[in-house]
């Protein structure tokens, strides 16, 4: 396999011990053991696996908000100095007030003194928790992404940035669903900074990537094409995600959303992302990335798209079609026996590709 790949062991420092659902605290998805299991996977395949590079905070900051990437560096540390492992005894960052944009439009935003209303401030759900090694693990998925970028900057065909956290659903100044610092995004605006756009986004991930899309959204030079289960069906990220979305001002037209049915399968499932390829290609990027999410799949407790390992194959050899150097970042994935086999099926088909 002519593929290489970014892991690091630093994404064991994010352990979000469960998530708060409606309410109630319930046993997350994205688990330390995801990224085990996709290590597991490339070794079994005779991927060479690197380590990343450190790159700072400036790549960071070209895409996210200094207010909230600060807070995320010091959510754990305030929320421990606050008591709140003690009274009333949460051992994680969890919102539980959030800052209506009416309720304040009058008065204009002023950040609050109580760090637990702090976490509502930059936190869009109450399912992303904080732990005390979550910002680490964020900043080293985002140093994977950023290696595979290099990597294809000096002339590798494609690298995959096998991370946890994933990233999709963080934007400019606001992250949730279990993303903390977009990945994918700071990938592209990388690449973009680099000389190397324009640059074309596959979202394959279930779940609309709201954060990309708001990042981009009135940006010409980084194109957006989401498949995804429909949010008007009940899926999140709810708000966003619906096919009258794409793109304002510069970016009018840039962005394509494929929003899918529960129980789509194989056939409806390839034939979006088809549609996603076909809209990218015709927006001639001279990179790809890819935001790899396997949680369409069958078994998938995060999904109702019954996508098999077939369909992921077949999707990976539509993606590695658009012959462009691609740079492919983990997002979703939850069940742990399918995990490692359906991205296989999505990498497997890719082979050299050099630009000229």
């Amino acid at each position: 396999m002519s593929l290489v790949a970014v892991w690091t062991a630093e994404h064991r420092l994010h352990d979000p011990d469960g998530e708060v659902w409606l309410g109630v605290r319930v046993p997350g998805s994205e688990v330390p053991e995801r990224g085990e299991v996709l290590r597991r996977a490339l070794e079994e395949a005779g991927v060479e696996v690197h380590e990343p590079t450190p790159h700072g905070r400036e790549s960071i900051l070209a895409v996210h908000d200094q207010g909230m990437v600060s807070y995320l560096e010091d959510a754990y540390r305030g929320w421990v100095e606050a008591g709140y492992t003690e009274n009333p005894g949460q051992n994680r960052v969890v919102p539980y007030v959030f800052p209506h944009p009416d309720a304040i439009a009058e008065v204009g935003f002023r950040l609050p003194a109580s760090r637990g209303a702090l976490a509502g401030v930059y936190c869009m759900d109450t399912a992303t928790l904080i732990g005390p090694g979550t910002f680490a693990a964020a900043v080293a998925a985002v140093d994977c992404a950023l290696t595979a970028a290099d990597m294809v900057l000096n002339g590798a065909d494609t690298a995959y940035a096998a991370v946890r956290p994933p990233g999709h659903h963080a934007g400019t100044t606001f992250f949730g669903g279990s993303c903390y610092l977009n990945n994918a995004a700071i990938a592209a605006q990388y690449l973009i900074d680099a000389g190397a756009g324009p640059v074309g986004i596959v979202d394959i991930d279930a779940h609309h990537g709201n954060g990309t899309q708001q990042i981009f959204y009135r940006r010409a030079e980084v194109s957006y094409a989401s498949v995804h289960v429909d949010p008007d069906r009940g899926w999140f990220p709810h708000f966003l995600g619906r096919g009258d979305e794409r793109g304002a001002g510069p970016g009018a037209g840039a962005n394509l959303n494929l929003p899918l049915p529960p129980g789509t399968g194989d056939e409806g499932w390839v034939e979006a992302v088809k549609r996603a390829v076909e809209f990218t290609a015709g927006r001639n990027p001279e990179v790809v990335v890819v935001s790899l999410g396997v949680d369409p799949g069958a078994a998938d407790p995060e999904s109702p798209l019954r996508v098999s390992n077939v369909g992921f194959a077949e999707a990976g050899e539509l993606l590695a079609g658009l012959g462009t150097p691609a740079i492919l970042v983990q997002e979703g994935g939850y069940d742990l026996d399918s995990l490692g086999p359906d991205v296989m099926a999505i990498l497997t088909p890719f082979r050299p590709r050099r630009l000229g």
